[in-house]
């Protein structure tokens, strides 16, 4: 989210939401989110090549009906998840499958909800064979299969090879496949992600190796119907990375789809589940410098000023959890001819790693930005993939507020979390 070129979202109406819902709060472009949906859909519009929406992303209601609405099928990895999608409008059942459930066990509700509403279910680890088989499912099943190969953005999302947890190893393929056969289902998805890499080379490496992959294995399964190539688009966070060519990603899936309804003798439908790509660069977290302090330079290091504001990784965990890079603007300061100068951003929260700039290794990366002020407005940028669908409640503080605006018009989509909120599901019942 850019407020200098966002219509409607400069910097006098970010400070009247502030106003009015407080800090920190997230901030949604709905017209960037629809803009990114319709691409993708545009660019995958065929009966044969099918976008879907890793909803963990983020799971907001209006960007729930912006998939249903251009025909973007959901990823889900819960019960609730599933749920959710359901109350937003999406179809149960197998044909088409609207929604797909991809995850490495059952929990919860999980397996319940899957029964009742006939959802399609991606199987990551051989034991949710049984479990589905005896649980009065009676409809096909999906195989995630981890080829070997492929890693996340960073270190900790591994999505392939052999530090990967995703997925059934690709060796353990046939003994998987006849476990599934003598339960009485039947396979009519194949999947794997093999995640971002480090490099937009890689990625379309990959995306070529996952394709050969899937077509040596097509012949074996007659009631195939659809290959799920997982998401994992990269998405430049820092300025200057470079951009990835969707359009060339999706010739390539055009390509691998040609290939494998060949090598099957029928079409074969291609799915690419992006959730990062529709919505990371959608959102943005406001928060207020409530405070600057230093620390001196001394046998131990260098001495640092810290920012202090009101946002911590209870609202956006992932440069703590990553290291992940967020740009931040100082509101009303920063471009022009503003001096610039190292700060630490952090927030209030009794941990040494709530802090906003860090990098991969978890060491401090003082950010240059204009000088920030108690009262000043910062705006920390492409927050919406994994920002508040991650937030927590951590020190009992309440999640913020949600604010979409669309069109120019400002929607409050969830309000600030309360005491109440948070100890609602407590209880003494006896067991």
């Amino acid at each position: 989210m850019d407020t200098r070129a966002t219509p409607g979202v400069d910097r006098a109406a970010i400070e009247r939401l502030a106003e009015r819902v407080g800090t920190p709060f997230y901030l949604y472009d709905g017209d960037e989110i629809r803009r990114r949906v319709q691409h993708v859909r545009s660019l995958m519009n065929s009966p044969h090549l099918q976008p879907r929406y890793a909803m963990k992303a983020c799971s907001a209601r209006p960007v729930l009906d912006i998939c249903l609405e251009h025909g973007v099928w959901l990823d889900t990895v819960s019960g609730n998840e599933v749920l959710r999608a359901r109350r937003a409008g999406f179809e149960g059942g197998f044909d088409p499958p609207e929604i797909l459930f991809t995850a490495d066990v059952f929990r919860d509700d999980a397996l319940r909800v899957i029964v009742e509403n006939r959802i399609l279910v991606t199987i990551g680890t051989p034991q949710m064979v049984p479990e589905l088989a005896t649980s009065g499912f009676a409809g096909p099943v999906g195989i995630r299969l981890n080829p070997g190969f492929g890693h996340g953005h960073v270190k900790q999302c591994d999505t392939g090879g052999p530090a990967s947890k995703h997925g059934v190893w690709f060796e353990d393929e046939p003994e998987l496949r006849r476990l599934i056969a003598e339960c009485g289902l039947k396979v009519t998805l194949l999947h794997a992600h093999i995640g971002t890499g480090p490099e937009i080379a890689e990625f379309r490496t990959n995306i070529a190796r996952l394709a050969d992959f899937f077509c040596e294995r097509v012949r074996e399964y007659p009631d195939l119907e659809a290959v799920n190539f997982g998401g994992g688009i990269p998405y430049p966070y820092r300025p200057g990375a470079p951009r990835i060519d969707l359009e060339e990603c999706v010739e390539q899936l055009r390509k691998a789809r040609t290939e494998l309804s060949a090598r099957a003798g029928r079409e074969i439908r291609v799915e690419m589940e992006p959730g990062r790509h529709y919505v990371a660069p959608g959102a943005g977290l406001v928060t207020r410098v409530r405070g600057r302090k230093t620390t001196r330079t001394n046998e131990r290091g260098p001495g640092h000023t810290f920012v202090m504001v009101d946002a911590g990784f209870c609202d956006l965990v992932r440069p703590a959890m990553y290291g992940s890079y967020h740009r931040i603007d100082v509101l009303g300061k920063t471009g022009g001819d503003a001096e610039l100068e190292p700060q630490v951003v952090a927030g209030p929260l009794c941990e040494s790693g709530d802090v906003f700039t860090r990098e991969s290794d978890e060491l401090l990366d003082p950010r240059s930005l204009p000088r920030a002020e108690a009262g000043d407005l910062l705006l920390i940028h492409d927050a919406g993939a994994y920002g508040y669908s991650m937030s927590s409640n951590y020190n009992s503080i309440g999640r913020p507020p949600q604010v979409w605006i669309e069109g120019g018009r400002a929607l409050l989509i969830t309000r600030r979390e309360t005491v109440e909120d948070i100890v609602r599901t407590e209880c003494a019942e006896e067991l």
